[in-house]
């Protein structure tokens, strides 16, 4: 059909659509055809844009609230995705700030023996109690080896700087909720730079979805315009290629 065709989909997909009520219902010829109408276009063009920025789980949710006559909760799942979004730019803002906190009180770490070093020495060098490291360790802020035997903590270089730099983050009154992403980061890309630089990444990818988020409304709103007007009898100009339900 010129709608499945037009959209890039098989015509079960479509019958899947509107199975699913991801579609309005179609009715159906004497002949016992399914006549689509140009509602079935925009609530499909609405479907698959929408599923650009908000994920086909959420564009399905979407409509299937619309077709259940619940508009109210539609516009409430859109929303929700939208503060999704707000929400991770603010966490990314939160850990840029604080690695430049961080990058900003920084002073070079005296060298780690090979060895490593028990949790004594490392609190001394840090100018903290023993229990401090533990609470961070327990928040998996830190992730010291055990030495075998005797089961001690051994800190390496990469925990003495985890332990420094969760010591400043404190300094700041950040929460270990919100340090944690920041080391893990750090632990994943080797360097604050690198980090800085998923950061970016990262946003440039929110401020692209943003966009297809938008675009999606704009056809959500189309469709919710067209239904608002009651104007449903344009059938198109291809019907259901077969008479299965």
């Amino acid at each position: 059909m010129d709608l499945a065709r037009a959209a890039g989909v098989s015509t079960q997909q479509i019958r899947n659509y509107i199975a699913a009520s991801i579609l309005p219902p179609a009715e159906r010829a004497a002949t016992g055809y399914r006549l689509l109408h140009e509602g079935h276009r925009h609530a499909l063009v609405a479907y698959r844009t929408l599923a650009a920025g908000h994920g086909w789980e959420n564009a399905r949710a979407v409509l299937q609230s619309v077709h259940a006559g619940d508009e109210q909760r539609a516009l409430e799942l859109v929303d929700a995705v939208h503060a999704e979004i707000h929400q991770q730019r603010c966490a990314l803002d939160e850990m840029g700030t604080a690695l430049e906190a961080v990058a900003g009180q920084e002073t070079p770490e005296p060298a780690v023996p090979q060895a490593g070093l028990r949790i004594g020495e490392v609190a001394a060098r840090l100018g903290v109690r023993t229990s401090a490291l533990r609470v961070w360790e327990s928040a998996g802020l830190l992730e010291p080896q055990r030495e075998r035997g005797t089961t001690y903590r051994v800190y390496t270089a990469a925990d003495v700087r985890d332990a420094r730099m969760t010591l400043m983050l404190r300094q700041s009154r950040y929460p270990l909720t919100q340090i944690r992403p920041i080391l893990d980061g750090l632990r994943t890309s080797g360097s604050s730079a690198a980090l800085r630089e998923a950061i970016a990444r990262r946003k440039t990818q929110l401020a692209q979805r943003s966009v297809a988020m938008l675009e999606g409304a704009s056809r959500l709103h189309t469709y919710l315009t067209y239904r608002r007007e009651g104007v449903d009898n344009d059938v198109l100009a291809d019907v259901s290629a077969n008479k299965q339900p």
